[in-house]
């Protein structure tokens, strides 16, 4: 009889903890995040103003590759853009993105956006004109501290 009742007990243990994995996986699998700036970020295809924004990469089993961006409320989706996958050294416990600084007059363009924990990130593709002048611009890497992911 207490043999049974142990049996019962680590079943019950078990079966719990299974009920809280897909939460867990779900945080990593959506990446949402969300990122507050100071001044205005060029996007491809738009400027966001300074504000706070979600980042979320789309639920889709085919394409991983596809990121969009709402406002803090979520009342308005501003971008779903394609990136490319890109990898990094060493990851970070911190929500890592990289601008390309321009000039005075000119917003900086987010380049590349990393999940917390993940050696992979998301490139922003921009056209090929943006490209050649990024890559007059220095770039500038930046671990922010994150108000929220999950």
């Amino acid at each position: 009889m207490k043999i049974r009742n142990v049996l019962c007990g680590v079943c019950g243990i078990i079966l719990a903890f299974s009920a809280f994995l897909p939460m867990a996986r779900a945080d990593i699998w959506n990446q949402k995040t969300e990122l507050s700036f100071s001044q205005p970020i060029e996007i491809p295809g738009t400027v966001l103003p300074a504000g706070t924004y979600w980042f979320v990469v789309l639920d889709s089993q085919s394409d991983r590759n596809l990121v969009e961006i709402f406002s803090k409320n979520w009342s308005k989706e501003y971008a779903t853009l394609q990136t490319i996958p890109e990898d990094r050294v060493a990851s970070t416990n911190r929500t890592e993105v990289e601008f390309a600084e321009r000039p005075h007059d000119q917003p900086e363009a987010l380049l590349s956006w990393y999940y917390p924990g993940l050696l992979t990130g998301h490139e922003f593709v921009y056209s090929s004109r943006q490209e050649k002048r990024f890559a007059r611009d220095i770039k500038e890497e930046v671990v922010a501290p994150v108000l929220k992911t999950r």
